[in-house]
């Protein structure tokens, strides 16, 4: 196997639990964060005991949870420990998750003496009132002040929106967006809101107290915002993620493209998941739990799946097909039957959907928008599965 040169470090615990999250994060729970910052430090030194060599990083990501609630003494062990155990690339991409209302200056400085050198700043909205009604304890006021605190120690910052929340009118929307491209960014996420099943904002939306935009209003403002972004400087190099176009050096995430490539990665904390080409594996998610086999030294895996190889290739057609390079004509031939194929891909591209390059076919502004349905109706006929079934846009 290859020896993976990516590392994400799980940090759980919040200050509160936003309505639409289903992430393994812990609120409430912050007299364990230095038990639980031990048992990480013991899980990291023991992977790297088990390696018959080191291993050589180019990407670390310190996701959440609220990453940036990590006391700054204990996140300045943590990366001592790093150091100790790898060869982290000087040139490496360490990228930190941070929610607005929870950095102040001391933490700045310790995360740059730590060697992050990317920040991801989750903002989602710009309406406070939509925000708390996410109970999502953030304002206005406290994105503003992390960008003045950050960006003068960091070049390379990002922030997440999300598109499709209740409340957000288009108006709203567009305005965010002519906001945020003035800011000091060099990188947007945005994501469709998913609405994950067992979350607050699950029940609300069931109930009917949360309503959100219909389908065709969120697509409209996306190809709006993909307009509006391209004439700022901004390039979509993925359906979600944009990076701003500069001739020395590029912005896209180094680490984010680790997992749309299928390379290698080791997850290190609760729940956090790990990949080595073939098998996908998750840690222990309960947190007293997994601080106890930390302590001891025991395995701290506690789920395994072996990929099949259709896994492997319909996983990279589904990757492919949302980064602006597209699906190249040779991956989709190992799978799919010749003739649906070519009939298939004609209608895509007759209803704007794709175009063709002379290797790959790429979607379009409008196929973006609904590429896991296109995904669907690619993959309806294959080979291996022999299935004969149908998708409609």
């Amino acid at each position: 196997m290859i020896a993976p040169q990516s590392l994400y470090i799980h940090w759980p615990f919040c200050p509160y639990r936003c309505h639409f999250c289903p992430f393994v994060a812990l609120a409430g729970h912050d007299a364990y964060m230095e038990q639980y910052h031990t048992a990480l430090s013991a899980e990291i030194r023991a992977y790297a005991r088990q390696q018959s060599a080191r291993c050589e990083i180019k990407t670390i990501f310190l996701g959440g949870g609220t990453p940036s609630t990590y006391p700054p003494h204990l996140l300045l062990d943590m990366f001592g420990t790093l150091k100790e155990e790898f060869d982290i690339d000087p040139s490496a991409e360490i990228t930190l998750e941070v929610n607005p209302g929870t950095v102040n200056p001391e933490k700045v400085v310790a995360w740059k003496q730590a060697g992050i050198n990317r920040l991801s700043i989750g903002v989602q909205s710009l309406q406070d009132a939509v925000l708390a009604g996410l109970n999502r304890h953030q304002s206005v006021h406290d994105v503003m002040a992390t960008l003045e605190y950050t960006s003068p120690f960091f070049d390379a910052l990002s922030i997440d929106l999300i598109l499709g929340l209740p409340g957000v009118s288009s108006d709203d929307w567009k305005n965010t967006i002519r906001q945020v491209v003035e800011w000091p960014i060099t990188h947007l996420s945005i994501y469709f809101l998913t609405i994950h099943e067992q979350t607050p904002l699950y029940y609300r939306v069931q109930t009917r107290t949360a309503i959100i935009p219909p389908d065709d209003e969120v697509m409209d403002l996306y190809l709006w915002t993909l307009e509006v972004l391209d004439v700022a400087g901004f390039e979509r190099y993925e359906v979600s993620n944009f990076a701003r176009k500069a001739a020395h050096k590029s912005y896209r995430s180094e680490h984010n493209m680790v997992y749309w490539d299928r390379k290698p990665y080791k997850g290190f904390g609760l729940g956090a998941w790990s990949f080595d080409g073939l098998v996908r594996s998750h840690n222990e998610k309960n947190l007293i739990t997994y601080c106890e086999r930390a302590s001891r030294d025991e395995a701290l895996t506690v789920f395994t799946e072996t990929v099949t190889p259709y896994q492997v290739w319909f996983e990279q057609v589904m990757l492919s097909m949302r980064r602006a390079e597209g699906v190249s004509y040779a991956l989709l031939k190992k799978e799919i039957d010749d003739d649906f194929l070519v009939a298939t891909v004609a209608d895509l591209v007759a209803a704007g959907y794709a175009r063709e390059s002379a290797e790959a076919l790429i979607l379009t502004e409008k196929g973006l928008a609904v590429e896991n349905e296109i995904v669907v109706r690619l993959t309806a006929r294959t080979v291996r599965k022999n299935t004969d079934q149908s998708a409609e846009l």
